[in-house]
């Protein structure tokens, strides 16, 4: 009869956070150093999602909701060799992990909600026609071009139909607040591929094609046995590993698809691939590469040491700026094909991706700006706090480098910023970010605050373990799933949460959960989902839901690709335990 008692007190509780949290609505500060109030069309607009999340919290039935997740079912491979189907497979575990503190029993019986949302990352939507994509490289390292790449934009609106079907937390049954999407949302910082994304996000018609408007012109129809030549009976390399021969399957991939929007409010954080040309050169770097990505001039293949001249130069940083890719193009300027031009494919930059989020066209269920404000425009910057609930606040900060490279730090000002932000604000913080701690080692100084030093993840881990409110810092980037344990003196301690992209399989997202306990600790919840596609695929399939399927299976099978991207069972659905600070 108590443990009733204690289960309904806890219903009302996370009802009453619920009220307070569920559109996130107002930002505290969009990084220019001190708080921002809401101006009256934030207000306006943040006032819907709050008076219905009230209706919503009345309503809801608060147990857990598990159906959809990696709990109930994961897909895995039917046969054991060659092609691989897919189909429906056990769910995965949960593992409770006590490195930063001890589990006590009974917990789940006292446990209250804080706050409950949804991280998507490294959706890399891309425009697969685009003149400046390296898929060439694929001469050197098979990975580097993916078969399933068409497929990124159904394959995303999947994620979104998913998560417009969960009912509640997996572990609380609590609404979910919002998806905070942590960067490489783009794939090449380009124009169409922003448009596309947007809507994804907020729903909306894409078509999924740039350059001519009727045909594909990309690799997968250039007749070269090194890429899937899916509508062809050519014996291409991955036909030979028994990927299928799918006629229309082009004509498919760039038909139109519609998003329905998220169904809850959302914010965004930026990444490399969102803030620099092909997520490696600098923002401020050679302006030929800006004119090569709207003509109508496409290389298709190089020598394998061609190809790993460059993959080299890229890895180590030898080209921040994209000179060297300058004179790598001007090089293979007889080998180029002929492709429709398109200025949609041409480079956006900060303020254009500010403005694409502040646009009444993109707001969906909100916030305005999805984290950004006009603040975040004047500024120049790209990083800003917001309230998730009464007890929480989240950090969205701007990891990339705008000198070059594909590894990331940050500013002085932001690390200030930052610091400010969770002494001023005495609430829980969970911190987000694209780059991961051990990612943020590229230190080259920024083009437009040249006397501004920048600072590694290790002195952000710093910062973090001076406060004793930070639970949990949730990033992409590796593409990868990785939780790992923080330990500062004084017993101050958080979780570091990486997670697996939504361009390599598994191709999943995390919704997490903070509770407290009531016994002097808290417990942060991690569960992962796939997207709403059927794990069994159908290659006459070619409606939207069908391409989605394929985008998974497609993916898992893709040469080359890393099979470990999942993580283990410590990485994937877990509670994570806290000492409350």
């Amino acid at each position: 009869m108590s443990r009733i008692r204690s289960v309904a007190a806890s219903a009302l509780e996370v009802n009453r956070r619920t009220v307070l949290a569920a559109a996130g609505a107002v930002s505290l500060s969009a990084g220019v150093g001190y708080v921002l109030r809401p101006t009256d069309s934030q207000a306006a607009t943040t006032e819907a999602p709050v008076a219905q999340s009230r209706q919503a919290a009345a309503a809801a039935a608060l147990a857990p909701y598990t159906k959809g997740t990696t709990l109930a079912s994961v897909a895995a491979p039917r046969n054991s060799s060659g092609y691989r189907r897919l189909g429906d497979g056990p769910g995965w575990g949960r593992v409770v992990r006590g490195e930063l503190a001890a589990p006590k029993s009974g917990r789940a019986g006292r446990r209250t909600a804080l706050a409950a949302f949804v991280q998507f990352t490294d959706l890399h939507l891309q425009d697969v026609q685009h003149p400046l994509r390296l898929e060439y490289m694929r001469s050197r390292d098979v990975h580097s071009w993916r078969p399933h790449e068409a497929l990124t934009v159904p394959g995303a609106v999947s994620l979104v139909e998913r998560v417009n079907a969960l009912r509640g937390a997996p572990v609380t049954g609590a609404p979910l607040h919002f998806v905070m999407t942590t960067g490489d949302n783009t794939d090449n910082n380009a124009h169409s591929e922003l448009e596309w994304f947007m809507k994804v996000m907020s729903g909306g018609r894409i078509t999924p094609n740039s350059g001519d408007p009727k045909h594909y012109e990309g690799v997968q129809s250039s007749g070269l046995k090194l890429y899937w030549q899916p509508d062809s009976a050519l014996r291409d390399g991955d036909k030979a590993l028994g990927f299928p021969q799918l006629k229309g399957f082009l004509a498919a991939a760039i038909r139109e698809v519609r998003s329905p929007g998220l169904k809850l409010p959302w914010y965004s954080t930026v990444g490399n691939h969102d803030a620099l040309p092909l997520g490696c050169y600098g923002s401020h770097g050679d302006p030929y590469l800006a004119e090569a990505a709207i003509v109508g001039k496409k290389l298709f293949s190089v020598s394998a040491a061609d190809a790993h001249k460059l993959q080299d130069a890229i890895k180590n940083a030898k080209d921040p700026k994209g000179s060297g890719y300058r004179d790598f193009l001007k090089a293979h300027a007889r080998s180029m094909r002929s492709v429709t031009p398109d200025e949609k494919r041409a480079p956006y930059t900060q303020a254009d991706y500010l403005k694409a989020h502040l646009d009444p066209a993109h707001q969906g269920l909100g916030p305005v700006g999805h984290g950004y404000s006009s603040a975040n425009l004047d500024a120049g910057t790209q990083y800003y706090a917001f309230r998730i609930s009464d007890d929480v606040i989240g950090i969205s900060l701007d990891t990339t480098d705008a000198g070059g490279h594909y590894e990331g730090s940050i500013g002085t000002a932001q690390l200030n910023w930052l610091d400010r932000t969770l002494k001023d604000n005495k609430s829980y913080a969970v911190l987000f970010s694209h780059h991961t701690s051990k990612t943020m080692d590229n230190t080259r100084p920024d083009p437009a605050r040249p006397g501004e030093r920048r600072h590694s993840g290790a002195e952000v881990i710093s910062v973090l373990s001076a406060h004793a409110n930070v639970l949990a810092w949730v990033n992409g980037h590796i593409h990868k799933n990785v939780i790992t344990p923080h330990q500062a003196s004084g017993g101050r301690s958080f979780w570091e949460i990486s997670t697996a992209s939504h361009v390599d399989y598994p191709h999943l997202a995390r919704i997490i959960e903070l509770v407290d306990n009531k016994d002097g600790t808290i417990s942060v919840f991690t569960t992962l989902i796939e997207s709403a596609a059927p794990h069994r695929t159908d290659f006459a399939d070619l409606s939207q839901t069908g391409l989605a399927a394929l985008y998974r299976e497609l993916a898992f099978n893709a040469p080359g690709a890393n099979k470990a991207l999942a993580g283990s069972a410590d990485d994937r659905n877990t509670e994570l335990m806290l000492k409350k600070g």
